[in-house]
């Protein structure tokens, strides 16, 4: 940490914590007693109002705001949620600046407003969609592959892939131009260049087993921002599912993504689902289980009937 840095550190902590000895800040900052004195001298010399109380520490003049910004309660638990909200999902560089920025917001906000805001997120809690974190793994590779955008490098990852290839294999190794990273339904999705499809291609980082930045380097496309970027849409099989109706909202709520149209008939509520292989639906219709029936393609309700035989031998 350079002086300036560490003067502004100094500056904040004395007015989030009151009252501070040197030799606390000291150690705070990693530095010896005698510059936390100096770094003193020279704030009170730059007209900041820091009070020094024999035998127990120093202070800043009771009034005195650095920066003079006003947050509100809820405009400081908004900047406060989304620390939380980096911390959890991005990786550990984000996630200590997340914490560093946090500790500034909460540092800056006058008493009464920052119990006011304590008070408000005590009342709220940030849950995932599918899991409570980002797992370790996923972060490492989360920086990593971050780290590679920026710096125009090549990845090579290894990749489970949720359907098997034709040859039947789940696994394979793939050399990626990195374009970007998208955070959909809660889980980490590289969008780049795939080297062997010779295309676009997305890519969950959860179900990488390896990734390795080359010494590759790669030119972005012309024009490319993923802000505005709309992957094609290939979802050109059809699946119709019949349920009993108090199933539908689970239904809705768990396929939201593949639901094209919804049917309320007199024998049940009708799903029509749009899938790149009818067996993208396999496990959640399974795990429907006798409340629901497949109508079509036929292909599915025989991959259906053969996982059902499959259980009933085994209980």
């Amino acid at each position: 940490m350079n002086k300036t840095d560490r003067q502004l550190a100094i500056m904040l902590e004395l007015q989030r914590s009151k009252i501070l000895r040197a030799e606390d800040m000291a150690a705070l900052f990693e530095t010896s007693v005698r510059t936390i004195y100096r770094d003193i001298q020279a704030l009170s010399e730059m007209g900041i109002p820091i009070l020094g109380a024999p035998g127990q520490g120093y202070s800043l003049m009771e009034g005195y705001f650095l920066p003079p910004i006003g947050f509100s309660a809820e405009e400081a638990v908004t900047l406060l949620m989304g620390t939380d909200f980096i911390e959890q999902r991005l990786d550990g560089d984000y996630g200590n600046i997340a914490k560093a920025a946090r500790h500034k917001i909460e540092a800056i906000l006058p008493e009464a407003v920052r119990g006011e805001s304590m008070r408000v997120r005590e009342t709220m809690r940030l849950l995932q969609a599918s899991e409570s974190v980002t797992g370790l793994r996923e972060k490492d590779y989360l920086g990593q592959a971050r780290r590679a955008i920026l710096e125009r490098r090549k990845l090579r990852i290894s990749y489970q892939k949720n359907m098997p290839e034709t040859d039947g294999n789940r696994k394979s190794m793939r050399e990626v131009a990195p374009y970007g990273l998208s955070l959909v339904e809660g889980y980490w999705i590289l969008i780049g260049h795939c080297d062997l499809r010779q295309d676009i291609r997305h890519f969950r980082l959860s179900r990488m087993t390896e990734l390795v930045v080359l010494d590759k380097h790669f030119a972005m496309p012309h024009g490319f921002n993923l802000s505005h970027y709309r992957p094609p849409d290939d979802r050109n099989e059809r699946v119709l599912v019949r349920a009993n109706p108090e199933m539908a909202d689970k239904i809705s709520e768990t396929a939201n993504f593949y639901t094209e149209a919804v049917e309320e008939r007199t024998d049940g509520v009708w799903f029509h689902f749009r899938v790149r292989t009818p067996e993208e639906l396999l496990h959640l219709i399974l795990s429907w289980g006798g409340d629901v029936e497949v109508l079509e393609p036929e292909s599915l309700r025989c991959r259906i009937r053969e996982e059902a035989e499959k259980i009933f031998k085994r209980y």
